[in-house]
């Protein structure tokens, strides 16, 4: 019979405490990490389009509905609280309507079959050069 240590015996005995310390205060550091990576630039205005061209601009704290005009029919474009949302659309799928409110830089819903969509500028200005379809 030979004596056999199993191998998480061995992985044991090379841990010390300060490798113990060290992952303790990356797991606390990781949800600041999370949030750090994760949180993007609020909007501050939204941008319109209808068929490529910009139809329209506003500023998200001016709370109203605008009606967009599309080959398909009328989109309806909600803006309120900082957010903006496609309340309703005449596209068979409704995936722009299912996107619900979009607050952050960047963001953006697309109505393809009725050719609208919107995007979402922050105080630093649009996070990509342009949007299309």
């Amino acid at each position: 019979m030979s004596s056999h240590t199993p191998d998480w015996a061995v992985w044991r005995s090379l841990i010390r405490p300060g490798d113990v310390l060290l992952a303790l205060a990356l797991l606390a550091l990781l949800p600041a990490l999370f949030a750090w990576c994760w949180s993007g630039d609020s909007a501050t205005r939204v941008r319109i389009y209808q068929d490529g061209r910009l139809f329209a601009e506003l500023d998200l704290q001016a709370a109203r509905v605008l009606a967009v005009p599309g080959p398909l029919g009328t989109t309806s474009v909600e803006v309120a609280a900082g957010r903006v949302r496609i309340a309703s659309d005449p596209s068979p799928r409704q995936y722009c309507v299912h996107a619900g409110w979009l607050s952050r830089a960047g963001q953006s819903a697309i109505c393809l079959p009725n050719r609208t969509s919107i995007e979402l500028i922050g105080k630093d200005g649009p996070a990509y050069d342009s949007l299309s379809y």
